[in-house]
């Protein structure tokens, strides 16, 4: 009779029954305990960086601002009575709706178009740097391209030259009659008190006007020469630099002419004729302005045109929009980018087979297949927008920052400079709840999009 087992070897082990306990094992063969100690690091920095905050701010938030009263739901009650706090809620409210439509909008329209060029991904790159610039970095930019100076202000500098394309600025805003001057104010401009006739030449002096700002094409002014049948004159800077030099009333040899300068004839409350100065200040009427007064229109004068107040109270907060687009557009574009190399080209080409234009492929296949990533894209940038601050704080001057103001710059105004910390923690709590529903809304999209 043979034996089971061999003599010294030890018998095999017995398999386990199917009712028998295993080792708690993970999917991937790790033992859970193995993974929940290689897990404990980052839980513990987990629970210290954000889970003991959301729990402090939240007991904090029923406090009064020394933190020894309780104060119940008080700090939350300023939420909607604080006007601070109310137009911090309504400007949150505006860059919801409004900030991540545009970006994402850009994103779609440029991950479109650079499909259909050769340097696409030159121009990718270009929108997508400002993500590699800071926020901080970023509102110090904008802060100089909104500068209310065109001379350092891009935006002003562009608009300015828009608009004097069109529309030309005076080149003497300050100009104005000196002592003994035959000119008389007259609503805006000015206007000679006595009347003029042909053969006659007359004298517009005037004062005000830096030498160093008159019209580059301005020459020394000369005295016109009287004509038969015709008014001359000469409209001139009178003033020369040095103590008593030049005449006064006089066309002195260093003074300049007013390039540009417009004259009207006035004859019983109408025009009857118009002239400009030529280089020298020189201008010749007709015979038909002979007994009429001499005007200078306020068109003259009117100060240049200094642009637009972009960060004055009314227009800050889409100026800082702006400048949140011009960092996130390319965010939104890589994205979109990549679900659109997802999209059957086979669909867009049965499409324009079938007779379909760009636009109807674009609005009818390639936004429906797209909307899934647009979704998650929006949502994103909502998120993120819900606690934008540091925009805000650098780009809004101290004169319209309350008319800028947010959630997460107020709460960091009644935190540090007001002093009151329990309002401050009611804000944060607040800004909690906001971004939880909508964070838990893209996590679930997600999830079903990996599913599919």
């Amino acid at each position: 009779m043979t034996s089971a087992t061999a003599a010294g070897a030890s018998p095999a082990p017995a398999p386990p029954s199917p009712g028998a306990p295993r080792g708690r094992r993970s999917v991937t063969g790790t033992r859970k305990a193995v993974a929940a100690l290689f897990l404990l690091p980052a839980l513990v920095l987990l629970g210290a960086l954000v889970v003991y905050p959301i729990g402090y701010s939240i007991v904090r938030s029923f406090y009064d601002s020394s933190g020894d009263h309780f104060a119940g739901f008080d700090n939350y009650k300023a939420l909607f009575t604080d006007d601070g706090i109310r137009t911090a809620l309504k400007n949150n409210v505006i860059w919801v709706v409004f900030a991540p439509t545009v970006a994402t909008a850009l994103g779609l329209v440029f991950a479109v178009l650079t499909e259909r060029v050769r340097w696409g991904t030159a121009f990718k790159l270009v929108v997508f740097m400002p993500m590699a610039i800071s926020m901080l970095a970023a509102g110090i930019i904008f802060r100089l391209v909104y500068d209310q100076d065109p001379d350092k202000g891009v935006a002003n500098a562009v608009w300015v030259g828009v608009h004097d394309t069109f529309a030309q600025s005076s080149a003497f805003p300050k100009a104005h009659p000196g002592r003994n001057s035959p000119l008389a104010p007259d609503h805006g401009g000015f206007l000679t008190t006595a009347p003029v006739h042909a053969g006659q030449w007359v004298a517009l002096p005037l004062v005000g006007v830096a030498p160093d700002q008159l019209p580059d094409g301005a020459k020394r002014a000369v005295q016109a020469k009287p004509e038969p049948g015709k008014i001359t004159g000469t409209a001139w800077q009178d003033f020369t630099r040095g103590k008593g030099v030049g005449r006064l009333g006089a066309v002195d040899p260093a003074e300049l002419g007013y390039d540009g300068m417009r004259v009207e004839a006035v004859k019983d409350g109408e025009v009857v004729a118009r002239a400009k100065a030529a280089a020298d200040g020189t201008f010749s009427l007709p015979a038909e302005a002979d007994g009429a007064r001499l005007r200078l229109p306020a068109d003259n004068f009117k100060a240049p045109y200094n642009g637009v107040d972009w960060l004055g109270p009314s227009l800050v907060t889409p100026a800082i929009i702006g400048a949140y687009v011009w960092m996130w557009a390319g965010f939104a574009m890589v994205l979109i980018s990549a679900g659109l190399a997802g999209v059957p080209r086979e669909l867009l080409e049965a499409a324009r087979v079938d007779g379909a234009n760009e636009w109807q492929v674009f609005r009818r296949i390639t936004v429906p297949l797209l909307a899934p990533v647009l979704a998650v894209v929006a949502v994103t940038l909502m998120i993120n927008v819900l606690k934008i601050f540091d925009l805000v704080f650098i780009i809004a001057p101290g004169s319209s920052q309350d008319d800028a103001n947010v959630l997460a710059l107020e709460l960091y105004r009644k935190g540090f400079s007001e002093g009151r910390p329990g309002v401050a923690s009611a804000i944060a709590v607040f800004l909690l709840l906001l971004v939880i529903p909508v964070m838990l809304f893209n996590t679930r999209r997600l999830r079903r999009e990996v599913r599919r």
